[in-house]
C-alpha cells in the first residue's frame, strides 16, 4: 500500500486521562471524540502548568504521575514510532501540558486570568508603539506593522482598521482593569482617527474612513482612500468601514464622549445611504442586507468599476458586510445607549443571517458569499465554494447573543445546529483548536473536508470557537457545549500565547507550534491588532466567570460630564434577562448607592469633571462572592459578601489560591458584608494556614460570622 507511515514524526495529542500504569510509564488517553491513545513517559519527559502572559514557568515534572488523575485533560507532545513490534504506532510523550493542580481545575477559569491577560496584551502594544511605560500617546508615531517581538518595522503605514482594533482593545482593557493609561490611550487614538483618517460630508450627513495613511520619514503624508488589500483592491469594502467603528464605539461606551457618538452616527448613515440594499424582488419583497463594496468615487455598489474581470465586487453581499455590524459596534452601541433603533437593526440582521446563510441540506457549513439578489456566489475570489470555520462559529455566537434581547426560535435552531455540526468538520479532535478555511463539500471517498491552504489555526478563529460554546453553555447549560468551550480555551491558552516576547501569535501549526513566515509572523498587520484577543478576554470573563462560574466581575467606566444623559448603562453583554445584577458601585473611590441593580443602570451624580465609576456585577443567583480588591507588596485584600455556605466554598478557595500563587504572604479578608460563615469554611482556612506560610487577618466580622470565628478558635490565630 502506498503512503504507509513508516517514519517517525512529532505531533500533539489532546486527551482525557483514562488510566495510568505507573510501573510501565504508560498513560491511556481518550481524545475529544473518544479515540484511545497510549502515551509512554520517558526519562526525559517534562511537564508544566499552563501559564498566562507574564507568568513564569511552573514545572510539574516531579509530581507528574500523581497529577495524572482519571478525567484530567492534558496536551501531550511527542514522537510517533510506527510499527514498533506489535504492529501499532508507539507514542512517546516528550512534553506534557497541564491546566491546573486538580484534575478538574482549569487555571484559565480563575477570576484573574483574563484580566491579567488583557493587561499584558495592552502593555505589549502600548510599550512597543509609544515606548515602555508611556503615559502620553502621539499616534503620529503609530505603525501598523510590528514584528513577532513587537518592534516597529520600516513601514510608514497606518491602517485605519488596525488603529481602531488597537483602540477597541485599550478601551476594553480599561473596562476590565480601571487603569487610566488604557483609557487615555484609547481616547487619544479615537481623536487621532477622527482628525486624520475620517472624512465628514456635512451635506450628505455621512462620515467615511480612509483605508490608510502613510507617514514618510521626511514628514510628508499620503492618504489612501480605496482599499489596497486582496480581493477588496480599489473598492471601499463595507467591513473596513464597520471595523473603523469598533474602537470608537467601545471608547464611547466607557466615556460617553459626544464627539465619538457624532462620528459613529454619521458612519452608520453611510451604511444606510450607500451600502444598504433598498431594492425589492419582482414580487415586491424587500431584498435587504448590505452590499459588500461600493465604488470609491460614486459610492455605487453596482458600479461597473467594481468588476474588472479579476475582482468581482459589483452587486455582491457577504458575511462581513451583513454580520460584522453585530459584534464590531452594534451590540456595544446598544449596550451604551439602550436605543431601540440599534435593537431593531440587530434583529433585522440576525433574521437575514438565519434566513439566508444556512445551507444545511447541502453542506454542514453556511453560505458566506452572495450576489445582490441573495443567489449564492460560489466562484468569488479566493474563497470559491469554501467555508471559513470561524465565520460559522461567529454566527452561532452572535445569534445566541441577540436572541437574549429579541428571542426568535429559528435563531436558536440555527445556532445550535452550527454548534452541533462544527466539531465534526472544523475542529481538530486530535490536537484541539479550530481550523481555518475548508472545502464545503467532500469528494467521493473522502472522510474529511479538505483544508484549503494549510492545517494552521488562526487566533481569531479560536476566539470564535471559545465564545460560541461559552455563551451557548451559559444560556442553555448543555454539557457538550461546556466541553467544547473548555477544550477550545485550553488550546488557545496553551499554544496561542507568546509567553516569551508577549502578545498573541497570529497562527500556530496544527500541533500548536508557532507559524512564523510572511505576514503571519507579525503581531501587527492588516488583520491583526488587539481586537479579537481583547474581545476574548472580556467576554470569556463575562460568559465563563460571571455567568457560568458565578464569580463577581468588576467593570470600570469614566463618563465625561453630562454623559449618557446622566444614566450609565453597565450591562456587560446581551445576556438573558435577569441573568446578572449590580452588587456594588463606587464613584471616585467612594461607595455609591444610586443604582438600579436589576436594570443594570447607575444614576450618575452631577460633576464638572470626568468620574471614575467602578461597578461590581454578579450572577443574579449568587449568594456569596470573594473579590480581590488589591494585591500590593505581598498583601492581598479580599472582600467577602453574602452567605458563605459549603456549596460556595470553592469561590473562597479560588480567591485564596490566586492570592497565594501571586506571592501574597499576608491576606486580609474584609467580612463587613459577610452575613453567614459555614464551619467548613473556617476549617478550610485553618488547614490552609497549616499548609501554607502566610498570615491571615479578618476585618469587619460581626454577628454569626464573628461567633463562628470565635467558636472555631481560628480567631486566636488571626493577626490583629
Amino acid at each position: 500500500m502506498s503512503n504507509d507511515i513508516d517514519f517517525t514524526f512529532s505531533d500533539l495529542i489532546a486527551g482525557y486521562v483514562i488510566d495510568v500504569e505507573a510501573d510501565r510509564g504508560l498513560v491511556h488517553l481518550n481524545t475529544s471524540d473518544g479515540r484511545p491513545f497510549t502515551a509512554k513517559l520517558t526519562s526525559t519527559t517534562t511537564a508544566e502548568m499552563v501559564r498566562n502572559l507574564g507568568d513564569g514557568y511552573v514545572d510539574a515534572t516531579t509530581a507528574l504521575t500523581e497529577l495524572l488523575q482519571h478525567g484530567r485533560l492534558i496536551h501531550a507532545y511527542g514522537v510517533f514510532y510506527p510499527a514498533d513490534g506489535d504492529g501499532g504506532t508507539a507514542f512517546e510523550a516528550k512534553h506534557i501540558l497541564l491546566f491546573g493542580k486538580g484534575h478538574d481545575e482549569f487555571r484559565f477559569e480563575s477570576p484573574s486570568w483574563w484580566i491579567n491577560q488583557i493587561s499584558r496584551i495592552a502593555d505589549f502594544y502600548l510599550d512597543d508603539e509609544f515606548g515602555p511605560g508611556a503615559t502620553t500617546f502621539d499616534y503620529r508615531g503609530y505603525r501598523t506593522d510590528l514584528t513577532m517581538e513587537g518592534t516597529r518595522t520600516g513601514a510608514a503605514r497606518q491602517e485605519t482598521d488596525t488603529v481602531s482594533r488597537l483602540v477597541y482593545g485599550l478601551a476594553t482593557a480599561y473596562m476590565m482593569t480601571g487603569k487610566d493609561r488604557y483609557r487615555d490611550a484609547a481616547l487619544a487614538g479615537c481623536h487621532y482617527m477622527i482628525e486624520n483618517l475620517c472624512s465628514v460630508d456635512r451635506t450628505e450627513q455621512v462620515a467615511y474612513w480612509y483605508h490608510a495613511l502613510v507617514r514618510s520619514a521626511d514628514g510628508t503624508e499620503r492618504k489612501i482612500f480605496a482599499s489596497e488589500f486582496g480581493d477588496d483592491f480599489d473598492a471601499i469594502p463595507c467591513y473596513e468601514q464597520i471595523y473603523a467603528l469598533a474602537g470608537l464605539t467601545q471608547t464611547y461606551r466607557i466615556t460617553g464622549d459626544e464627539k465619538l457618538r457624532e462620528i459613529i452616527d454619521l458612519t452608520i448613515n453611510l451604511f444606510h445611504r450607500y451600502f444598504a440594499d433598498r431594492g425589492t424582488f419582482p414580487d415586491g419583497t424587500p431584498r435587504r442586507g448590505y452590499y459588500s463594496h461600493v465604488d470609491p468615487v460614486t459610492f455605487d455598489p453596482r458600479s461597473p468599476a467594481l468588476d474588472d474581470g479579476t475582482r468581482t465586487n459589483r452587486d455582491r453581499k457577504n458575511w462581513n458586510s451583513v454580520g460584522d455590524h453585530i459584534p464590531a459596534y452594534l451590540i456595544n452601541l446598544f449596550l451604551a445607549t439602550g436605543d431601540k433603533r440599534y435593537a431593531d437593526e440587530l434583529e433585522e440582521l440576525c433574521e437575514i443571517i438565519a434566513t439566508r446563510f444556512p445551507d444545511f441540506d447541502n453542506t454542514p457549513f453556511v453560505q458566506e458569499k452572495f450576489f445582490g439578489d441573495w443567489t449564492p456566489d460560489r466562484a468569488y475570489g479566493q474563497q470559491q465554494d469554501r467555508a471559513i470555520v470561524g465565520h460559522n462559529l461567529k454566527i452561532a455566537w452572535n445569534l445566541t447573543r441577540v436572541n437574549n434581547l429579541r428571542p426568535h426560535a429559528n435563531w436558536v435552531t440555527v445556532a445550535k445546529r452550527i454548534a452541533q455540526l462544527m466539531p465534526g468538520v472544523g475542529m481538530d479532535p486530535q490536537r484541539g483548536g479550530w481550523y481555518d478555511m475548508v472545502e464545503r463539500h467532500t469528494s467521493p471517498g473522502e472522510r474529511f473536508h479538505r483544508l484549503v491552504w494549510h492545517d494552521r489555526k488562526a487566533w481569531w478563529q479560536q476566539e470564535q470557537g471559545i465564545l460560541a460554546y461559552e455563551i451557548l453553555n451559559a444560556v442553555f447549560a448543555d454539557p457538550l457545549h461546556a466541553k467544547y468551550a473548555r477544550e477550545s480555551s485550553a488550546f488557545y491558552n496553551g499554544w496561542m500565547l507568546d509567553t516569551t516576547a508577549g502578545g498573541i501569535y497570529f497562527n500556530v501549526l496544527a500541533n500548536g507550534n508557532p507559524f512564523m513566515l510572511g505576514g503571519e509572523r507579525s503581531k501587527g498587520s492588516h488583520s491583526m491588532a488587539m481586537y479579537h484577543s481583547a474581545e476574548l478576554c472580556f467576554l470569556s470573563a463575562v460568559y465563563q466567570n460571571l455567568e457560568t462560574e458565578e464569580q463577581p466581575l468588576d467593570l470600570f467606566f469614566s463618563p465625561q460630564p453630562g454623559a449618557f444623559g446622566g444614566v450609565l448603562r453597565v450591562a456587560p453583554d446581551l445576556l438573558p434577562p435577569g441573568a446578572v445584577k449590580i452588587m456594588q458601585v463606587w464613584v471616585d473611590g467612594h461607595e455609591y448607592a444610586d443604582f438600579d441593580a436589576a436594570n443594570l443602570t447607575v444614576t450618575l451624580p452631577h460633576s464638572t469633571a470626568p468620574q471614575h465609576v467602578r461597578v461590581r456585577l454578579a450572577a443574579s443567583a449568587v449568594t456569596f462572592s470573594a473579590d480581590t480588591l488589591e494585591n500590593v507588596d505581598g498583601t492581598a485584600r479580599i472582600a467577602l459578601a453574602g452567605s458563605l455556605s459549603p456549596h460556595r466554598l470553592p469561590v473562597l478557595q479560588r480567591a485564596m489560591e490566586d492570592a497565594l500563587t501571586a506571592g501574597s504572604t499576608r491576606i486580609v479578608l474584609d467580612a463587613t458584608d459577610l452575613v453567614y460563615l459555614a464551619s467548613e469554611a473556617t476549617r478550610y482556612l485553618a488547614v490552609l494556614k497549616q499548609q501554607r506560610d502566610f498570615t491571615l487577618q479578618v476585618d469587619g466580622a460581626a454577628g454569626q460570622v464573628a461567633q463562628e470565628l470565635c467558636d472555631s478558635e481560628l480567631n486566636q490565630e488571626l493577626v490583629r
